[in-house]
């Protein structure tokens, strides 16, 4: 699903293009402007929001770190819980850990181990999906701790970066919604 055509443009008119950061030749997509503006900001919970009630989600799923600030008034407004996953090292107590590859490497993102009651119906929320590799390791995350996943959701999809593709397989039939793809 993508965002309405008014939805659309409020949307991607706060969002900035930052060239050449974090390296040369990269385009960085810079939300702060878009959560600087209260409309643009509530219009984008509210759409979330809204896939919390057609999935029956009872945990919204931030991913660190700006997926921190998009899922937890997410959660707040559906009703439902939120869960950090963050960086590995982050979190005091027992977590769980799972490995991505990165270009040049592999990170690590973990999450509570008792942040799920089994069968809990989860909505992974991210900003921007990229090459995947976070959002499929959340959704691993999620599962090993006995949750349902019932779809993921960014903001804007980098489609030229072909994330859809590496995480739609592990999301074995649970939809991946952008507001906007570009």
């Amino acid at each position: 699903m993508s965002a309405p055509d008014g939805l659309r443009e409020l949307l991607l008119g706060r969002i900035a293009d930052v060239p050449d950061y974090p390296k040369p030749g990269v385009v960085f997509k810079d939300i702060t402007p878009l959560l600087a503006d209260p409309a643009a900001f509530g219009a984008l919970t509210d759409a979330f929001a809204g896939m919390c009630e057609r999935y029956g989600v009872d945990k919204v799923v931030g991913l660190e770190a700006r997926g921190f600030i998009l899922a937890a008034p997410v959660a707040v407004r559906a009703g439902a819980g939120f869960v950090p996953v963050r960086k590995a090292g982050k979190l005091p107590g027992t977590t769980l850990r799972q490995a991505y590859d990165l270009e040049y490497g592999t990170a690590e993102v973990e999450v509570h181990a008792d942040a799920f009651e089994p069968g809990d119906r989860v909505l992974v929320i991210d900003d921007v999906l990229a090459t995947g590799g976070t959002a499929d390791a959340s959704v691993q995350l999620v599962r090993r701790a006995g949750a349902e996943v019932v779809g993921v959701a960014v903001l804007l999809e980098l489609g030229f970066l072909a994330g859809r593709e590496r995480l739609e397989a592990d999301l074995k039939g649970a939809p991946l919604e952008a507001l906007i793809t570009v």
